[in-house]
């Protein structure tokens, strides 16, 4: 009979983190319309999101949906050619917050995000011990962590900035 009823965690999934938290509604916002938002509440996930806060997506020069190439004003897409594109970008951002991996360590390392060919890096920035280790590193040389969460799926990072697709 045991065998029958849900598994309970006692942390709560990515997904449940970023339902309730406020400062990375958007970001939750663009990830929940992706079939991989699917990952954030699967137990067995194990993943590592670097979720940027609401100010840092606000302050980008193009949206996330927006083609990270202009299309040029010959060209006419269709709304649907328009929606499909649209979705692409937001994927593509949207992985390249995502590492396949959690618990990682994060002084002088890189690791693979899920945007294929894209790595992120963590950069130590002190050795203090009395410090945090999330707190020791920059992103990919200037990206700072302002809050972590754990849960049962993998490890929430806040960043104060976004991840380039360059």
């Amino acid at each position: 009979m045991d065998a029958e009823r849900p598994t309970s965690h006692s942390r709560p999934t990515l997904f449940d983190l970023l339902t309730i938290e406020p400062s990375t509604s958007i970001f939750f916002s663009y990830a929940r319309e992706l079939e991989l938002v699917r990952l954030f509440t699967n137990v067995d996930s194990n993943l590592t999101v670097l979720v940027p806060t609401n100010k840092a997506v606000m302050a980008l020069e193009k949206k996330p949906h927006q083609a990270p190439i202009p299309i040029e004003d010959t060209i006419e897409l269709t709304e649907q050619e328009l929606e499909e594109r649209s979705e692409k970008n937001v994927e593509r951002w949207v992985s390249l917050h995502i590492i396949p991996q959690s618990h990682i360590s994060l002084p002088s390392r890189t690791y693979p995000t899920l945007a294929e060919g894209k790595t992120v890096t963590f950069e130590e920035t002190s050795r203090d011990p009395s410090i945090p280790e999330w707190k020791r590193v920059l992103v990919n040389g200037k990206l700072q962590i302002i809050n972590w969460k754990e849960a049962t799926n993998g490890v929430l990072y806040v960043i104060d900035g976004t991840i380039q697709d360059e």
